[in-house]
């Protein structure tokens, strides 16, 4: 909310959200989730953009479904049960969180450009700000934040 008060703007602060915006999404691993998981970040993305004025460009959204995919693909290949995927953000950054129920924590190769497959953990730390693993009480959590400002 913006007052004016003798032709001065005065900004108020309540037209900023108080609260990240936050959304999760399930999967069972099904066929067609990682690309649930694609649609579900582009959403987010947009309702980001309405509701913090969040300033992706294209390219800073391309990054994010692709750090999307990634950690997905990751949980769908080497899980053995469901998934969840947590989106987080401002207009300043995106926290892309994927909960599985492997133990086993994700290994990051040494680039190799010589190597088929296995570059997605190489992918989201060379796209992200910050990148983390922790183990859960059902599994492990793998953290990605990409930063949203040019």
């Amino acid at each position: 909310m913006i007052e004016h008060l003798g032709g001065a703007v005065i900004p108020t602060g309540f037209d900023v959200p108080v609260e990240p915006l936050r959304r999760t999404a399930h999967y069972t691993g099904e066929p067609g989730c990682i690309a649930e998981a694609r649609a579900f970040a582009e959403l987010f993305l947009e309702q980001l953009r309405s509701e913090w004025c969040a300033e992706a460009d294209p390219r800073t959204g391309g990054d994010l479904l692709l750090i999307v995919s990634e950690l997905v693909t990751n949980a769908d290949r080497h899980s053995q049960g469901p998934y969840i995927l947590e989106l987080e953000g401002t207009d300043s950054s995106v926290t892309v969180a994927v909960y599985d129920s492997s133990v086993a924590l994700p290994r990051r190769f040494p680039r190799d450009p010589q190597r088929i497959g296995r570059h997605g953990l190489e992918i989201v730390h060379a796209l992200a700000t910050e990148v983390s693993v922790a183990r859960v009480p059902v599994g492990k959590c793998v953290r990605a934040v990409l930063d949203l400002r040019p």
